[in-house]
Order: structure tokens, then C-alpha cells, then sequence
């Protein structure tokens, strides 16, 4: 499976409607007026996941109106639900009604600009959705019809694009598939049923996983079960692309079945057949988000001579070229599919944030991209923090914050990096990204399967300001040991439930790696996969230079990558953050 790793500056020198197959959503709209801005407002209220007696929900906020410099939501449920806990709002109940109102950093809202929260809650007998939401005292559902109705009605819904056209977000207004070998591993385990029914990712790590097996599942065969579970709406179906020549150049965990040279049998045995079953026309109604060659690019920043982190492997792979021509065939194929998204892997902020990372990547991103006669319109996205660990947003400490007269740069865990968390890097790279030539509707997804960061041990708030490493150390959600960190964590938790736009140039929160899956093994175990043992993994391990010569922070008696751990699965549980 994938795995990143750190490479810092100093020590180390270097859109609305997205529901779960069990789900339910709704969106009121209100007031958009083309010109001068009018009070009004659109609220999406998504049901993002539901168990016997609870539900989690997310909230995303449309101002149509006037700029804003704080917001109120109200809304009253029809039945006896009662929120239970939230987060990026600060939510209170008085029977039915409910107030939501802003926190500190999400109070201004331009016109036209969004913001979302979440929260869990109870209920017994029906959970409806609420019918109207007020913003700052504005009724919500309050579109104002045309004047003159039109002679004919639409011919698909708003959410579905023109014929032979992809949809700007594909994750916008659809269910997103729930695999359903891992949804019955995960109802397995103790409390696995409350996240059972979330859709992850499903791996294409090797050519034998194509076609599958008498134990498991091929791609048409996931595939058919998606069609199952579409019904008459949109669906998303989301693969990961991951068999490259040489594969995981820096790890050993996660190496490969195909040597550094074996960029035919990648073509012919592995890309081409992906390509036939997804152009089959029995799938054209499912839009298929593909993530492309987790972990292969960074490396060729990061990982090769002239920096300390060098390997010999990933020098070889920077020299033959097979991992561009393998990523620009790869998105040429599966670009030219009507239904396909390609999101290419862009790291996370604790591998490429720093200055000398972060537009080095960009650029070879692109020649990736326009390799092997691929183009930059093949590439719908990008995704960041795949099977890693990065904290989606920390909340108690600001890039541009200094304890006296110290900037939090200076710390020993922020490194000299540019960026504190996922949120600020994805956005940050979507932007360069769009600034060297990829489409301005670029859109990023960010893999929040493993970091949520939750439990006894997530901080409240900042740390003393004794200097800048407690005050950085003492309020950081992210609790590794350090950075480059990225075998099994011990404490880590699941993250934010999958869930469409949910913040400005994000596509989707999404669990791409499916939790449970391990991601290396903690001693060496024979096997025919190809993959190694890599000390990372070893709870016992003393670290080296891509992780400042700390703990390695694995939990133990860890299986091969990619096989179910139940004790992490457990971790993920007790830790997750929002709570289950």
C-alpha cells in the first residue's frame, strides 16, 4: 500500500450532495442574484452517516447576500433529534431549535463564499432533514421563480453534466461506492458497523488484482456491484492506480511486483486492461475517480542525489524515466474515457511544504502530466495525504504565529515548513498548480482516512508559550513523534467522514485508504507481492534521517501492507475525531 515519508528543511534537508450508500441529503437554496448582492443564502444539509440511534451530519453555508463578517444558522428539527457534539461551529439546542454560529476563523463570508461544519447526534424513529434554515435571520428557501416559466423542462438534473462533458466536481450531488469486502471486514470489529457503510478507496496494487481472485473481488466485478448500489442517481467509484516500474523507490514496505526497467509489462499487462473494462459502455454511467501512482513523484524530488535522503533505487527511477512515462501513459488512457477523473497523488504537506519541495513538484507534475502524449486537460485533480497521517487543519497554531520573537517555522516539529496541515498545503498546491497551466477548475481531494487526531490526548487548546516548541508541541492535533512518520501510528484516529466541497478548491474529503488496512509489516514475512520489510514499521525502530533518528511510533505485530489489522482498525476507532 502507499506510503510517504518527510523531508525537511533543516533536519532533514529537504460541492454539495456527497452521501454514503445508507445516507441522505438535501439542499435548500435560496436567493442567488447575478449583480449587486441581496440577502440570501443556499445551506446544504448532508446526513452523512447513520447507525441505529445516531447520525453524524455536515453543514455547508452558501452566502448569496452581502459580505458578512459573523454568521448565526438556525434551523428546528421536526422529530427529537438532539446534536451531540460538533465541530467548526458552535452549536447549542433549546428543544427542537438549533443554533449553530461561528468560530473564530470562519466568521467572514464574502458573497458567494462557503463555509461547512459538522456534528453527531442522536435520535429514535425518524431522522428527518430539516425544511428551512435562516442565516443571520434570512429565510434560506426563499428562491424567487422566474417570471416567465419555461415552455419546456429541464432535461436533466443540475447536478448531472451535458452529454460527452465530466462534471466539475464528480463528487458533487452523487453516492460514492461502498466497497463491500472491506465495509464487512470493518462490521466485523467491535463498533465497526458505525463506519462500515463509508465508501473507501479500492486498491489496484498489483496486476493479479484486476481480475481477482476466488476470494476476492476484480475491477468489473466491483464495478458491478457499484451499478447495484447507483440506483438512479450519480455514483462515484474511486480507484487507486498503483503498480508502477520500481514501485515505492524509497520504501520497502510498499515496494512492487515490476522492476525498474518493466515499463512494457506496466503498459500492456496493467494499464491497457484497466483502460478496457473501464471504457466498457455497460459503466458509462458511473463517473470513476481515479487516483494515480500514490507516493511515485514526491520521490523524485525528494528521495534522489544531492539530498541527504537519496536512495539508490529512486536515482535509478529518476534516470530511466519510468515513473513519468508510466504516470503520462497512465493519464492519457484513462483521460480519454468520457466517465474517468484522474487525480494525480501530490504528496502531503509534511513531504513536500517546504520551499525547496513545493515548486520543484509542481513543475514535475506537469511534465508528468504531458508526458507520453498525455495533455494537462487529463488531469481533473489532485489528491494529498494519502494513507498518511497530516492533520486536516490545526486549529491552535498559525504558520505566521512566534512565541517571543520565534517564528513557529523555527520549531523542531514545523521544521521550516510552509504549511501546518493538509487544508492549507492542498489549497496552497492547487493554486501553483493552476498558476503553471493546469485548468483553473483544478480540484483537490485530501485523504482524512487516518487523521483525525482524537481521544484523551487531543490538545484543547494552544500549548504554553514557554517557547515556540511547547507552544507548537502542546496545542498540535497531529501527536507522532515526528513528522516522517508514516508506518501504522500509534494514537492515530479516523478523520473527517467522506463528504463533498467541503472547503474552497476541495472536491471531497475522502477515505481513500481503506481503514484497518495495514500499512506495513512490523517484522520481516515471506510473500510473492514484492514487498519488503521496512524498519519504519518496527514499533522498536530508532529512526534514521528521514524521520530526525526518532521512534518510529508503529503500532506492533503489524501484517504485510494492505492486509487487515484489526488492532489498528481498533486505534482508528477509540481515536476518531469527529467522535463516533
Amino acid at each position: 500500500m502507499s506510503r510517504t515519508r518527510s523531508t525537511g528543511r533543516t533536519a532533514l534537508l529537504a460541492a454539495l450532495g456527497l452521501v454514503t450508500a445508507t445516507g441522505a441529503t438535501a439542499t435548500v437554496l435560496g436567493t442567488a442574484t447575478a449583480g449587486a448582492a441581496t440577502p440570501g443564502c443556499k445551506v446544504d444539509y448532508q446526513i452523512t452517516s447513520q447507525w441505529n440511534t445516531g447520525f453524524g451530519a455536515n453543514v455547508t453555508v452558501t452566502n448569496t447576500g452581502d459580505p458578512v463578517a459573523a454568521w448565526t444558522l438556525e434551523w428546528t428539527y421536526a422529530g427529537n433529534q438532539q446534536v451531540t457534539q460538533g465541530w467548526n461551529a458552535t452549536l447549542t439546542q433549546s428543544g427542537t431549535a438549533v443554533t449553530a454560529k461561528n468560530v473564530s476563523y470562519n466568521g467572514t463570508l464574502a458573497t458567494g463564499g462557503s463555509t461547512s461544519f459538522g456534528f453527531n447526534g442522536s435520535y429514535s424513529g425518524t431522522n428527518a432533514v430539516p425544511a428551512t434554515f435562516k442565516l443571520n435571520g434570512v429565510t434560506c428557501n426563499t428562491a424567487t421563480p422566474p417570471t416567465t416559466p419555461p415552455t419546456t423542462p429541464p432535461t436533466t438534473p443540475p447536478t448531472t453534466p451535458p452529454a460527452g462533458t465530466k462534471a466539475d466536481n464528480p463528487y458533487a450531488g452523487a453516492k460514492v461506492y461502498v466497497n463491500p469486502e472491506w465495509s464487512a471486514k470493518a462490521a466485523a470489529e467491535p463498533g465497526g458497523t458505525k463506519v462500515s457503510n463509508q465508501p473507501t478507496g479500492v486498491w489496484l496494487d498489483r496486476i493479479a488484482a484486476i481480475n481477482g481472485s476466488s476470494t476476492s473481488m476484480g475491477l468489473r466485478a466491483h464495478l458491478d456491484e457499484a451499478l447495484k448500489q447507483k440506483g438512479s442517481g450519480e455514483l462515484v467509484v474511486q480507484l487507486v492506480i498503483y503498480d508502477l516500474p520500481g514501485r515505492d523507490c524509497s520504501a520497502l514496505a510498499s515496494n512492487g511486483e515490476l522492476g525498474p526497467t518493466e515499463i512494457g509489462r506496466y503498459k500492456t499487462e496493467y494499464i491497457d486492461p484497466i483502460a478496457a473494462i473501464l471504457a466498457d459502455s455497460k459503466y458509462a454511467g458511473l463517473r470513476i475517480v481515479t487516483t494515480v501512482e500514490i507516493d511515485s513523484l514526491p520521490n523524485l524530488v525528494t528521495n534522489v542525489s544531492g539530498r541527504p535522503t537519496a536512495t539508490a533505487n529512486c536515482d535509478v527511477m529518476k534516470a530511466n524515466g519510468n515513473y513519468i512515462t508510466g504516470v503520462g501513459y497512465a493519464l492519457k488512457k484513462f483521460g480519454a474515457i468520457p466517465n474517468v477523473y484522474n487525480y494525480v497523488d501530490a504528496g502531503h504537506h509534511g513531504w513536500l511544504g517546504w520551499d525547496d519541495n513545493f515548486g520543484p513538484s509542481a513543475e514535475l507534475f506537469k511534465q508528468a502530466a504531458t508526458a507520453e502524449g498525455s495533455t494537462l486537460a487529463n488531469v481533473h485533480g489532485f489528491i494529498v495525504n494519502t494513507a498518511n497521517y497530516s492533520a486536516l487543519k490545526e486549529d491552535h497554531f498559525a504558520i505566521g504565529d512566534s512565541v517571543n520573537g520565534v517564528s513557529v517555522r523555527q520549531s523542531k516539529w514545523v521544521d521550516w515548513n510552509r504549511y501546518t496541515d493538509e487544508l492549507s498545503y492542498a489549497q496552497a498546491m492547487r493554486d501553483k498548480l493552476v498558476s503553471i497551466g493546469f485548468d483553473s477548475h483544478l480540484g483537490m481531494l485530501i485523504d482524512t482516512s487516518r487523521n483525525g487526531w482524537g481521544g484523551t490526548a487531543r490538545p484543547t487548546g494552544p500549548g504554553a508559550t514557554t517557547s515556540v516548541d511547547t507552544y507548537v508541541d502542546g496545542g498540535r492535533y497531529d501527536r507522532r513523534i515526528h513528522l516522517g512518520n508514516w508506518c501504522n501510528q500509534s494514537g492515530a484516529g479516523l478523520g473527517e467522514r467522506p463528504q463533498a466541497a467541503p472547503a474552497a478548491g476541495i472536491d471531497a474529503y475522502v477515505w481513500m485508504k481503506p481503514p484497518g488496512e495495514s500499512d506495513g509489516a512490523s517484522k520481516e514475512i515471506p510473500n510473492n507481492e514484492g514487498k519488503g520489510f521496512d524498519r519504519m514499521c518496527d514499533p522498536t525502530y530508532t529512526g534514521n534521517a528521514r524521520n530526525g533518528n526518532s521512534m518510529s511510533g508503529a503500532l506492533p505485530d503489524a501484517p504485510l501492507s494492505g492486509q487487515w489489522f484489526s488492532a489498528q482498525f481498533q486505534e482508528l476507532l477509540k481515536n476518531a475525531h469527529p467522535a463516533l
